[in-house]
């Protein structure tokens, strides 16, 4: 499995972030984008980052109504803008109250979207085994 480098701003983040998503069985945690980034059935839901930005799911169809958002900005990869991705500044999601409300929004829409596309399995239980073995690493018990 990768090791991540984390920091106190991620690890912190990632707590907020833990205590909104609770125990649900659906969530899973991996190192992604050079963060921590936690799944909904396979889908990326947020991404915890080392400076304490956010990257959350919004989809195509709701990516203008995020990006209106104070703090919200493009999700940028490999030279090309990812539609349907948006970070969230440090500063924006300080509140308890305003993480919250983007969490459990991207929580409504990516649950609506891995409904109607759900992910496929790998080809081979083998590779499945490897491939959860490397990336993916269960939740931490809360304290």
């Amino acid at each position: 499995m990768p090791t991540i480098r984390s920091n106190e701003t991620m690890d912190h983040l990632a707590d907020r972030v833990r205590m909104i998503v609770g125990d649900d069985p659906r969530i899973a945690e991996k190192a992604m984008f050079g963060g921590l980034t936690f799944l909904l059935d396979g889908h990326i839901l947020a991404g915890c980052k080392k400076d304490g930005r956010l990257l959350l799911s919004v989809g195509r169809e709701h990516y203008a109504e995020a990006l209106a958002r104070p703090g919200a900005s493009a999700m940028n990869h490999a030279g090309r803008q990812m539609t349907g991705f948006v970070w969230v500044e440090a500063d924006a999601i300080e509140d308890d109250d305003i993480l919250r409300q983007w969490v459990e929004q991207a929580l409504k829409w990516v649950s609506e979207a891995s409904c109607s596309n759900p992910k496929s399995p790998r080809k081979s239980a083998a590779k499945r085994q490897t491939a959860e073995q490397r990336a993916v690493r269960p939740r931490r018990a809360e304290a």
